[in-house]
């Protein structure tokens, strides 16, 4: 099916030229002209199941102005791609309507071919948000989780082991830094899983020390220590027809490991201060931050051999957050659509800067670094959110990147060409989540251009 664009322009020749070549590009045209008769004319295509997938308009209309269009229609569909078009005199609010949601701008005159670029885009764009809800969707119903967001080959792999893995008995250990998603993963193979319907059971073993930690996941028997009033199931036993996770199972000492692998091995425990075991049905999953198999290789072993491959008979390695940059824009508008849903207050948008100086962190905290960065911008900013609204450490990341000032001599502190181009091109790039392929093509340039222009940047050398 052909995109279907709803074209806002009041010059009645240009509206012409421009329903007729994008017609002939093969998009679904539709032209109103002003921004009121757009709307109306938008209000019955979604009436009818045909919205529009961009709208392109021209900043000066009478009426309903564009920037006025673009307001009420990200009001009714914050996912609708807006493009304007510009007198070169306007740019300014051009670049004030990217900050206020706009998908891009053309200058009159326009070529056909940069016209018809941005609208493909913009199209692309609506299409993959279309595609990445339905992937949601069905990885909500699968797997009954809302938090495992992205397009990345990492996370792409992660899932798809999810999904073999889930509805099997194997154990299963996941490995990734602190703030991956861990937990996450182990109730995503839960729900996979045929255990979906028992419970699921949390313990990081990080949390307690080992007299505490052997009671709480085998349970103990009345008088079994001081403060023993009374007698505890433990956790394998709560976890019983269901899935247990030991977080952080590399902090178990290498008595207790001695323990757990025992219990794994015949599947019943004994809990402390009892002389009869008891039978234990359960799924057992495992998450760490570290290399265990590499720390059973040492001497002497900081985790035993034998129980990390009865642990990791499925292996499961999720990637940091800067290993997958592409996703933060994704991750970005699902966090802040989950913030607004809390709060029951509308929806921010992020402007392009404030989108690059996301895109260049390199979050060490991984998603709930991210997460809790997007909360301290909702608190702190407006309708939109700009850079000055992030955490300081996400900004300076942003200021190590970012162009030397004008020299003082420079009437006014006028910002280079050079440091426009840089600049633009870097937001570009961010809006199309680290594609240089899909930037270059918005951008006007091969693809060769535009990897010697980040080369240089990233160097500070000269054009290839």
């Amino acid at each position: 099916m052909s995109a279907r664009v709803l074209v806002a322009e009041d010059d009645p020749a240009l509206s012409r030229i421009v329903e007729s070549l994008l017609a002939g590009a093969g998009f679904a045209v539709t032209t109103a002209p002003d921004g009121q008769a757009a709307l109306e004319r938008y209000a019955v295509a979604v009436a009818a199941g045909a919205p529009p997938d961009v709208v392109l308009a021209d900043l000066a209309m009478p009426r309903v102005d564009g920037l006025e269009l673009l307001e009420r229609l990200r009001a009714l569909d914050p996912e609708l791609p807006v493009v304007l078009i510009t007198a070169f005199a306007s740019v300014d609010s051009a670049v004030a309507a990217l900050r206020k949601g706009a998908h891009d701008y053309v200058t009159k005159p326009f070529r056909n071919d940069q016209l018809l670029a941005v609208l493909k885009n913009a199209a692309t764009q609506r299409a993959l948000a279309r595609e990445n809800r339905a992937l949601r969707r069905e990885v909500d119903r699968a797997f009954g989780v809302t938090e495992l967001v992205g397009r990345s080959p990492g996370l792409a792999e992660v899932l798809r082991k999810v999904e073999r893995a889930g509805p099997t008995e194997a154990a299963v250990l996941i490995r990734g830094e602190t703030g991956t998603g861990k937990e996450l993963v182990a109730r995503a193979l839960h729900h996979a899983s045929r255990r979906a319907g028992g419970p699921f059971v949390s313990l990081n073993c990080a949390a307690l020390p080992e007299g505490l930690l052997e009671s709480e996941l085998f349970g103990h028997v009345k008088g079994a220590f001081t403060g023993a009033t009374s007698a505890s199931t433990g956790l394998f036993r709560a976890a019983s027809g269901g899935t247990l996770l030991l977080d952080e199972v590399g902090e178990m000492s290498p008595a207790l490991q001695a323990k757990l692998l025992r219990v794994l091995e015949a599947r019943e425990v004994r809990p402390v201060g009892a002389t009869d075991v008891v039978p234990v049905d359960v799924r057992v999953v495992s998450a760490t931050h570290r290399d265990l198999l590499a720390e059973a290789g040492r001497e002497p072993p900081g985790f035993r051999e034998d129980l990390f491959y009865r642990l990791a008979v499925i292996e499961v390695e999720l990637p940091p957050l800067r290993a997958r940059p592409g996703d933060v824009p994704l991750l970005a508008r699902h966090f802040l659509r989950e913030l607004a849903r809390a709060r029951g207050e509308p929806e921010r948008a992020l402007s392009p800067a404030a989108l690059e100086a996301l895109a260049r962190h390199t979050w060490p905290g991984n998603v709930r670094e991210l997460k809790g960065a997007l909360e301290h911008a909702v608190t702190m900013g407006d309708e939109t959110i700009e850079p000055r609204d992030l955490p300081p450490r996400v900004l300076r990341a942003l200021d190590a990147a970012a162009p030397p000032s004008p020299p003082a001599s420079m009437p006014g502190g006028v910002e280079t060409l050079a440091d426009l181009e840089r600049r633009h091109t870097l937001a570009v790039l961010a809006r199309f989540e680290g594609d240089r392929r899909q930037a270059a093509e918005a951008l006007g340039i091969d693809l060769s251009t535009l990897y010697r222009k980040l080369k240089r940047w990233e160097g500070g050398g000269a054009d290839a």
